[in-house]
């Protein structure tokens, strides 16, 4: 079943943009009196002093138009908003401003990005996501479940506090990746002193760990400037009665900034550990072969220096030749086997 908020492509086949129908939803006083309705009925919705919100999904900047038209969008911004990759981000435009923000999720260790984008005007907040991977359900359960909009003291500012459920929604996934990767740093420190955990195994998990960490941490680093942007007085933007809910996204953005901070700190440790263990190793196995090296040396030495060379049961015949070559190749693969069980190879 699509939700309430999903415009029927069959009764509005005009209003299709993007990968899938647009979601539309309408407040009044903090009350939700009108969702599903086509794009176009934006404006009307906006002159009945209702706050709207419009979500789309992977639009071409073409399909933007009636958007940009209604709510007066830079095409500036709006390219920003269809364009993979830009970095998270908040710019300021004369009576609206234009979020960049990145929702990360992690599956078996590997880390994805999906971009979000939203304008945000006195009356409205729209979002655009570049993949559907990203589900919107869940940002409306949170407007739905919270309960700022019930509280008359806020109803009045629906739109800071629909973009609030918007950030707070997006700093708790990146915690809970920043936990995800945690618990990775914990199974590799694991690893480190496994003596059966596959060497290779563990430098390909480690450099991949390390360059999700640093992807998490490009995303996680600019929110810090948007919340501190946002919370500023010159811009008017957060009332009193929400400041201590945006103080708490910023706080939960520290929390996963500077976590990803020691997160890199520590699987430079592990990784430094593990070189350092190799190392160990590798002077061990010198210092036995040495030593087989040597005790074999001194024979060696011996029976060369004085041209030992007595006749052997099979000397001067073919047997003997296959013999001798049978025996060294045992011994050969003897050691070959031995060394290898020791990781000595």
């Amino acid at each position: 079943m699509p939700h309430p908020s999903q415009t029927d492509p069959a009764a509005h086949p005009d209003n299709r943009i993007g990968a899938e129908p647009p979601r539309t939803r309408a407040w009044q006083d903090g009350k939700v009196v009108a969702e599903g309705f086509p794009v176009v009925e934006l404006s009307e919705h906006l002159r009945r002093g209702e706050v709207v919100w419009v979500d789309v999904c992977a639009p071409a900047e073409h399909e933007l138009r009636v958007l940009a038209g209604e709510l007066n969008l830079d095409p500036v911004a709006v390219e920003d908003a269809v364009s993979p990759r830009e970095r998270a981000k908040l710019d300021r435009y004369h009576d609206y401003f234009f979020l960049n923000l990145y929702v990360p999720h992690v599956d078996d260790g590997a880390l994805s990005l999906h971009e979000i984008s939203a304008f945000v005007t006195e009356r409205a907040v729209v979002t655009i996501r570049q993949d559907r991977a990203l589900g919107i359900d869940a940002l409306i359960e949170r407007w739905d479940d919270g309960p700022e909009l019930d509280r008359p003291e806020l109803a009045g500012n629906t739109v800071a506090v629909l973009l609030y459920g918007l950030l707070d929604l997006v700093v708790d996934r990146q915690l809970d990746a920043a936990q995800a990767f945690d618990d990775e740093a914990d199974e590799l420190e694991g690893l480190l002193f496994d003596e059966n955990a596959s060497l290779r195994g563990v430098q390909q998990r480690s450099f991949r760990f390390r360059k999700d960490l640093a992807r998490l941490r490009r995303i996680t680093l600019p929110m810090r400037e948007v919340l501190n942007t946002l919370l500023r007085r010159d811009m008017g933007f957060v009332p009193q009665a929400l400041i201590p809910y945006y103080q708490d996204v910023y706080d939960h953005t520290l929390r996963a900034s500077e976590w990803t901070d020691s997160l890199r700190e520590l699987i430079t440790n592990v990784m430094d550990s593990r070189i350092a263990m190799q190392g160990n190793q590798l002077n061990e196995v010198m210092k036995k072969v040495t030593s087989w090296a040597a005790v074999i040396a001194v024979p060696t030495a011996v029976t060369g220096f004085y041209g030992q060379n007595v006749p052997y049961p099979g000397h001067d015949t073919h047997w003997g030749f296959l013999v001798s070559t049978t025996i060294i190749a045992l011994c050969s693969v003897g050691l070959y086997v031995a060394f290898k069980k020791r990781n000595w190879l």
